[in-house]
């Protein structure tokens, strides 16, 4: 499994002209599954992306977590994190989870964050997406196998 997670003060995502997932500050989070990828990794990721302490307290210390700060999560499914380039120029995407075990959980992956955070918006699944925001910072993180 792959993060890429983004502080943002908003950001949204659109699915044929129309605004399907839209959040104010917080987190805007690219997952990307892989074949190997199951619930109980699934879990790591989310406890450790929620647990995060990238926003700034009163002292300008990054020290806050999504919770503290009321924070939003909007969640889009990216399976080119998942791009292997080491040969030749066209990126190769077979590390990538099959789409059906990918979506499966994906989807859990937004359940299981909707029980903690109180705005959880998504992407769809598939789809080609168009994708807004304003990064906060920027402040990017990516997290993945050698991070957890």
């Amino acid at each position: 499994m792959k993060l890429l997670i983004q502080r943002v003060n908003y950001a949204q995502v659109c699915v044929d002209g129309e605004i399907v997932g839209k959040i104010g500050k917080g987190f805007l989070v690219f997952v990307g599954v892989g074949q190997n990828d199951t619930r109980e990794i699934a879990d790591k990721y989310l406890k450790k992306m929620l647990g995060l302490r990238i926003f700034e307290d009163q002292n300008g210390k990054t020290n806050l977590s999504l919770k503290d700060v009321n924070g939003e999560l909007l969640m889009v499914s990216q399976f080119t994190l998942y791009a292997n380039c080491r040969h030749g120029n066209r990126p190769g995407f077979t590390d990538a989870g099959a789409p059906d075990m990918a979506n499966e959980l994906y989807e859990y992956m937004l359940n299981e964050a909707a029980k903690q955070v109180p705005v959880v918006e998504h992407g769809i699944f598939g789809a080609d997406m168009k994708i807004s925001l304003e990064n906060d910072g920027p402040f990017t993180i990516i997290l993945d196998e050698s991070l957890l």
